[in-house]
């Protein structure tokens, strides 16, 4: 029997396959946390970031040079072209390049930890600017995210090294919050492609990510090792995970997606303690579970009613 001939999978099936392809993606994007830690002990930080997006996006070219695409590219005007600009640039130059300089400074757990605070930081950002109030359910959320995360740095008492690497991670948290309003912009209306989104920006800030990487931090002789930890970072979690992520949206709901995605903090903490030695008591452990719990409340979105 020929693929045309077999019968649609059920709804139930579909969606079972759509959570599973979820989860696979982010347990994918939290080994990228291990081998990024493992990594940095021979790549220095920006450029092993800007290694790996550039990868990725030569990678993912292909998609974007078919015709129609093509067609896409052509009719970009100038407005379009400064958001896909804005957008690369702080979410792959400066939120990447935050990331892997904080991972270089902090363990791994602890870094997840304070760059997830960024659905709390958006909310405010929506108080700010788009007169977006939060519900008491958010507002819950946000409470119980400053308790766990509370409660896992207790006592707050960390070495300089770590303190820049929490600073850095704060620039972090800030840039990543302001990508999520500026690819909302680009998104709005549906004229562009996810892929010519993706695709685009991801090529203008990796290669701006790189340059500054190897500007700064020059661009050492690698290992083979290292280099199989880029290929593998930047072709099978970013563009094969991005892309079956984007799979799953057609199926998942954003709550359903938000909870897959948030199970990332206790993921990458059960990592680091298997492969990094980064080990959590039964109090670190609690305040990964709240501050998880509490970025799920703070995402979800009241349903829109039917008109």
């Amino acid at each position: 029997m020929s693929l045309s001939d077999a019968a649609p999978a059920p709804r139930g099936s579909a969606h079972l396959r759509a959570v599973l392809q979820a989860l696979l993606v982010t347990f994918l994007w939290s080994t990228s946390w291990v081998l990024i830690k493992t990594g940095l002990d021979e790549i220095p930080a920006l450029t092993f970031a800007g290694l790996r997006y550039v990868l990725a996006f030569l990678c993912l070219l292909p998609l974007l040079l078919r015709r129609h695409h093509l067609g896409a590219i052509r009719a970009l005007g100038h407005r379009d072209w400064l958001r896909l600009a804005a957008l690369g640039l702080v979410w792959y130059t400066v939120t990447q390049g935050a990331q892997f300089l904080a991972l270089d400074r902090l363990p791994a757990t602890m870094t997840s930890l304070l760059l997830s605070f960024t659905p709390v930081v958006v909310a405010w950002l929506g108080i700010a600017f788009l007169s977006e109030r939060p519900r008491a359910l958010q507002w819950g959320g946000i409470a119980l995210y400053i308790a766990g995360a509370a409660a896992f740095l207790y006592p707050v008492d960390v070495p300089a090294q770590q303190a820049v690497g929490i600073g850095i991670a704060a620039c972090g948290v800030l840039a990543n919050a302001a990508a999520a309003v500026l690819g909302r912009a680009a998104n709005r209306g549906g004229q562009l492609s996810p892929l010519l989104v993706t695709v685009v920006s991801m090529g203008i800030g990796s290669l701006a990510l790189l340059a500054s990487g190897i500007a700064t931090q020059g661009m050492p002789a690698l290992s083979a090792a290292s280099w199989a930890i880029i290929a593998w970072l930047a072709v099978v979690n970013t563009a094969f995970a991005f892309t079956l992520w984007n799979l799953t949206l057609r199926t998942l709901g954003a709550a359903e997606s938000n909870a897959i995605n948030n199970t990332m903090l206790i993921q990458i903490a059960v990592l680091a303690w298997i492969f990094l030695d980064e080990s959590l008591g039964s109090r670190e452990i609690a305040g990964l579970a709240i501050a998880a719990f509490g970025v799920l409340l703070v995402q979800l979105r009241r349903p829109h009613r039917a008109r």
